[in-house]
């Protein structure tokens, strides 16, 4: 007898052997005994995780000479010849390289002839996203109100690429990426029914690289198999799939919390020269820092992570390492890592400066900062506060305009000096302003921009100032320039342009980019503000979805931060 690898060998005959999609399995089991059988179902997710399993298996149920049943007899001629594949009332179809809307109509005309000896007539199609649009909305009237004989089975692991239309024809079922203690279960019970000694680390390595498919497993599992015969060790499954061991990830995990830089350098150099994935070591440390994130969060939700007994213990110890802050600063710099990874060409110089950073990542929250900064006044300043800056009187005597002529004086006072108040500086006139503005708009306002954002000045080149009032500066460009205006919508762009009027306005202000209608005439009401990418929005929207500064001066945080360091409000960004 041909040899048959382990995941067709290990298929699953019954509902109760389908691993992982108890939400799947019960509901359809449900639908049997209640005789709710719907015409179409859609079975989605990842691959190896059932799909097309699930889909055979009740085909089976439904045409099993017993049935329709939950549990198929397995000896029937309709049951034989579903497992086999040659049933000639159950037909198994690849949408990619059936695609096309002929094949489709061929199929349209065939559903209309009875089963040749069962009770039902079922199509599956795998792969059912690759059909063409022409293909599907061929089908959307048949698959709407077949035949009563005729069921209509998809599997698919892009949900998004069938047309809407279809979807809302049939049932729909998620299936879930299975959890690596279910795969290391499914793993063992397999090892012990082909004699082979499989090691508990050597499971979880296979589990892991499986990344949650079934099927992905067991072909690995026969793999090594094939490679070392009957006894597999964890070393085997990291020489043979490039993996990084539990001990190994744990131990680097924790050198960058500990902010060990001559273990993580030690650690990374022993990696590479064994050929192990950079890629692959990233994401698997991006996933043990995600899981020690909720585990220090919420360490009653130990029991339903993904992760067995020696990982719990391994996460106890880490977890008095580290705070939320810095794992979520960690992460961040992983996940950064990881995107750039595709465009380095050398993948082990920017895993090790990454980590580096990751073990150099401090992270202080406010209110903690200002308990360090109140026990420092209290040790330097004899139990008060700090005292606030004197930055403020410096600027307020620089605000104040310096006599002609200052003669110094002989004796210097020995007193303390008061301090000068500031100034207040009356805002002058709007049409002043815009004057002032047009006067220089090309050569300092359209140069200082480009300086920032080359492209945004380049942009602004064919706008000119059309008002300017106390917080609200108004751009106006020519309807042909339609396409410049979507530029400095950009946020990188109208951020550039807004830094630039706040310099010279010497307040804060919105920037406001529109078309012209006429004679710089703007098509915006004047009661219009802009949000961050410089769109205009109404002032009524803006107070409904943005905190004004009043509202910021409430919260307890902000304002303890300003009474701390006599601060204030200087702009607001969301």
């Amino acid at each position: 007898m041909a040899y048959e690898v382990l995941a067709r060998k290990w298929r699953p005959q019954q509902f109760a052997d389908v691993v992982g999609q108890n939400h799947v399995t019960k509901t359809l089991q449900n639908a049997i005994t209640a005789k709710r059988i719907a015409h179409a179902y859609l079975f989605v997710g990842p691959r190896g995780t059932g799909k097309t399993s699930l889909a055979r298996l009740f085909a089976k149920a439904l045409n099993c000479t017993t049935g329709p049943t939950i549990t198929p007899c397995d000896v029937c001629d309709s049951c034989r010849e579903i497992t086999a594949g040659t049933s000639l009332d159950v037909q198994e179809i690849d949408g990619a390289s059936n695609n096309s809307v002929e094949q489709v109509r061929e199929l349209r005309d065939n559903v209309k002839f009875a089963p040749t000896h069962g009770k039902y007539k079922i199509y599956i199609i795998d792969e059912v996203h690759m059909l063409s649009t022409a293909a599907f909305n061929a089908l959307l009237k048949t698959l709407e109100e077949p035949p009563a004989h005729v069921k209509f089975f998809f599997a698919t692991t892009e949900a998004h690429k069938v047309l809407p239309t279809i979807v809302s024809r049939c049932q729909r079922f998620d299936l879930r990426r299975i959890p690596v203690a279910l795969i290391i279960e499914r793993l063992n019970l397999i090892a012990v029914e082909e004699k082979v000694s499989l090691d508990s680390d050597a499971a979880l390595a296979i589990a892991r690289g499986a990344e949650g498919g079934l099927r992905d497993a067991e072909s690995a599992l026969d793999q090594l198999i094939a490679f070392r015969g009957e006894t597999i060790a964890e070393a085997d499954v990291l020489a043979v799939f490039g993996l990084v061991s539990r001990q190994t990830l744990e131990l680097l995990a924790t050198a960058i919390l500990k902010g060990d830089v001559g273990e993580i350098v030690r650690t990374l150099a022993e990696l590479d020269s064994a050929g192990k994935d950079m890629q692959r070591l990233v994401l698997e440390l991006l996933d043990h820092f995600r899981t020690l994130l909720i585990y220090l969060c919420v360490p009653e939700a130990a029991p339903t992570m993904d992760v067995i007994a020696p990982q719990v213990e391994s996460l106890k110890q880490q977890a008095q390492l580290a705070e939320p802050e810095r794992l979520m600063r960690i992460a961040e710099v992983l996940s950064q890592t990881e995107d750039r990874m595709r465009y380095s060409l050398s993948r082990r110089t920017l895993v090790e400066t990454s980590l580096i950073r990751c073990a150099r990542a401090t992270t202080v929250s406010v209110d903690d900062l200002i308990r360090r900064l109140e026990a420092l006044g209290q040790s330097v300043g004899g139990g008060g506060m700090i005292p606030p800056p004197v930055v403020n009187r410096v600027e307020a005597v620089r605000e104040s305009p310096a006599p002609a002529y200052a003669p110094r004086p002989a004796v210097p006072s020995v007193s303390k000096p008061a301090p000068v108040p500031a100034r207040p500086v009356a805002p002058a006139p709007a049409a002043n302003e815009l004057d002032s503005l047009t006067a220089v708009w090309r050569d300092q306002i359209v140069e200082r921009v480009k300086r920032e954002v080359t492209m945004a000045g380049i942009a602004l080149l064919d706008a000119k100032p059309l008002a300017v009032e106390q917080n609200r500066v108004v751009i106006g460009f020519d309807p042909q320039f339609a396409r410049k205006l979507e530029q400095i919508k950009i946020p990188t762009y109208h951020a550039a342009v807004q830094k630039v009027m706040v310099q010279f306005l010497k307040r804060p202000v919105n920037v406001e980019c529109v078309l012209m209608t006429g004679e710089g005439a703007a098509d915006v009401p004047a009661d219009h503000t802009v949000d961050k990418a410089g769109a205009p929005k109404s002032s009524a929207g803006a107070a409904a979805h943005s905190k004004t500064r009043q509202d910021w001066h409430q919260e307890p945080v902000v304002r303890k931060t300003l009474e701390f360091f006599n601060g204030s409000i200087v702009d607001i960004r969301e």
